[in-house]
């Protein structure tokens, strides 16, 4: 692999506000990296996009990322981690460590969740892209996955946030029989953990909630740990990028971060 230094930035894209909930996690755990998030708002929800068309953006964000000297690239959508990691991989190569929000879900639930039956909600693209049964089925842990897609609640959020607007769409995918009989749920979307109370109180604290933030966060901090490029730098600092400016991801960035963020407007190809 290129030779890395600790002080180049970690880069998280997501299609809007969803990959925030990754971000603020990665900062929690890593206060002294520097962050560069991109959010692809011109072109959400990814989830009801087809897998080559989620490609093609993944690429010219993680080109983007490139040129901003990232050290690791984070893809902090799970539509765009089911669709377009290998991808990105072999398009970054050796310029950037590359990982995904799937794969740290996947390995917390081998470790914590033998032999239970595990609900899933996500995106139309993540849930018809069967990678988490696959990946699941392959630990041979005795896992019981059951896969629901709820796809209006990526875009519901990202327009209304955390209000009563989302509630009915909660309720309605919740209550679906297959999700009836879980002992736990994954939010296999980055924004579902804005609405996590919500769905916890749907169920009433009968199942746990998997909100894989801090597990994906806790995954980068291992992972650069493991390549010695943790950032030792006491003033980081965070750039947001969008590629098309809406008042829902400013709005969005001050609940996550608590201070004033300046957004700087990249657009993408069409």
């Amino acid at each position: 692999m290129t030779k890395h230094k600790t002080s180049q930035p970690i880069g998280i894209f997501d299609s809007g506000i969803g990959g925030l909930t990754v971000a603020q996690a990665i900062v929690q755990h890593l206060p002294n990296e520097d962050i560069i998030y991109f959010g692809d708002t011109a072109h959400l929800p990814y989830g009801d996009k087809s897998a080559a068309t989620i490609q093609a953006y993944s690429v010219k964000i993680a080109h983007m990322l490139l040129q901003q000297q990232c050290k690791l690239i984070m893809i902090a959508c799970n539509s765009a981690s089911t669709a377009a990691y290998e991808l990105i991989k072999e398009y970054v190569g050796s310029k950037a460590i590359v990982m995904n929000v799937v794969d740290p879900t996947v390995q917390l639930l081998r470790e914590k969740y033998a032999h239970k039956h595990i609900g899933l909600i996500g995106t139309r693209q993540t849930v018809n892209s069967n990678v988490y049964k696959k990946k699941i089925d392959d630990l041979n842990r005795g896992i019981q996955l059951t896969s629901h897609p709820t796809n209006l609640l990526a875009s519901a959020i990202e327009e209304f946030g955390n209000n009563g607007v989302t509630d009915s769409l909660v309720e309605e995918y919740l209550s679906h029989h297959t999700l009836q009989n879980v002992d736990a749920l994954v939010l296999a979307c980055t924004h579902y953990p804005v609405v996590k109370k919500k769905i916890a109180n749907y169920f009433k604290k009968r199942i746990e909630i998997i909100d894989p933030s801090e597990t994906v966060a806790k995954a980068v901090k291992t992972r650069l740990e493991q390549e010695n490029l943790l950032n030792t730098n006491e003033n980081s600092t965070k750039r947001f990028y969008v590629s098309d400016y809406t008042e829902s991801f400013a709005a969005g960035t001050k609940i996550f971060f608590d201070e004033e963020i300046k957004l700087e407007h990249y657009p993408l190809w069409d």
